[in-house]
């Protein structure tokens, strides 16, 4: 991997490799760049389910959970088993109106 270095008081601009030391500062912990990318997805990913974990706290508070609801939460709480770092972008796609449009976001119907 390469850096771009340009110095300012002679306007030129010079290219050298990144040490080892640079590399690493770079993936802070990560053996590539995807690897990271992969892992900021999935903290994204957990940020999202958390959220609709909370949304739906109450349906357990209240006593009275339908099966399909706590499949939805079984299946949110699952995500990191059943989706791995191929799938990531399809659990993060969202519509033109910023809506998340895979299906394991979608809450079940209301049941009275």
């Amino acid at each position: 991997m390469d850096k771009v270095i340009y110095n300012h008081l002679t306007g030129k601009t010079e290219t050298t490799t990144l040490s080892a030391d640079e590399q690493a500062s770079i993936y802070i912990g990560f053996e590539s760049l995807n690897k990271k990318r992969e892992a900021y997805k999935l903290d994204l990913i957990k940020e999202i389910r958390l959220q609709k974990l909370i949304e739906t706290d109450f349906w357990v508070l209240r006593g009275d959970i339908t099966d399909a609801q706590k499949l939805f939460r079984k299946n949110l709480r699952d995500i990191p088993t059943n989706y791995n770092s191929s799938k990531y972008d399809e659990l993060l796609a969202r519509d033109s109106n910023g809506n998340l449009t895979h299906k394991v976001w979608s809450k079940p119907e209301w049941v009275t």
